[in-house]
């Protein structure tokens, strides 16, 4: 089964985009994708949530699937809570990504928020889903000054439950980046444990998707099926 969970060190750090430009990799290569979105929050019935972003950068040639929407902008246990309805649990998460596993090449799990936002009032996560799925994890982190700590509180609770990390992307890339995010680019690897696996320039989300799907595949390593040389990377902003 071929699935990756995403997920990012807290919100509007650039998930999405990341989410949208691994599935635009894998689709140029002549892979299957689905994207499924277990909990969209802040959002009213019929609006474009996440699920949708990612179809409109990487294609039509992606399945979109999302579990549960709730209204208000909140974390998606206490906006399930709320409003009433029902949340989404870890076992459907599972069962949901497993089904369209039968069908696809890859499956992106892209979370709400952090690693371990409440998905309900037991206080279950993401975590626990990619627990359920033995799925790796991808971690979406900022750029700037305070993500070290930020990436390493995320990936001490990944190993903590025995879940694989698949790497760090940096979400939006500065175009005119500063000192704190030319050391990050060294650090973050030591930090998280694991490696540097990408960076998606600001601004890629504004792109349109012929130009995004043209471009996806330089941002990310050959690890999520890109060209981007992270050690060249590395030399260019030292």
């Amino acid at each position: 089964m071929n699935v990756l969970v995403v997920t990012g060190t807290g919100t509007e750090i650039g998930k999405t985009v990341t989410t949208a430009a691994v599935a635009a990799a894998a689709v140029r290569a002549g892979r299957s994708v689905a994207v499924l979105k277990p909990a969209q929050t802040g959002l009213a019935p019929g609006e474009p949530g996440d699920a949708d972003d990612v179809v409109r950068l990487a294609g039509p040639a992606v399945t979109p699937l999302e579990l549960g929407r709730y209204p208000e902008p909140l974390a998606p246990g206490t906006a399930a809570a709320r409003a009433g309805l029902p949340p989404v649990r870890p076992a459907q998460v599972a069962e949901a990504a497993e089904k369209l596993a039968a069908s696809h090449d890859l499956v992106l799990v892209e979370g709400a928020g952090g690693l371990l936002v409440h998905f309900d009032a037991r206080g279950s996560t993401l975590a626990d889903a990619a627990r359920l799925l033995g799925a790796p994890v991808l971690v979406v982190a900022q750029a700037g000054l305070g993500t070290l700590n930020s990436v390493q509180l995320t990936a001490e609770a990944l190993r903590a439950r025995g879940l694989v990390q698949a790497g760090v992307v940096i979400g939006s890339w500065p175009r005119e980046p500063g000192l704190a995010e030319r050391c990050n680019v060294g650090d973050l690897p030591k930090v998280a444990g694991a490696a540097l696996v990408g960076a998606v320039p600001a601004g890629a989300g504004g792109l349109d998707g012929a130009a995004f799907r043209a471009r996806a595949a330089r941002w990310l390593g050959p690890e999520l099926g890109g060209t981007w040389d992270g050690a060249e990377f590395a030399r260019g902003v030292g």
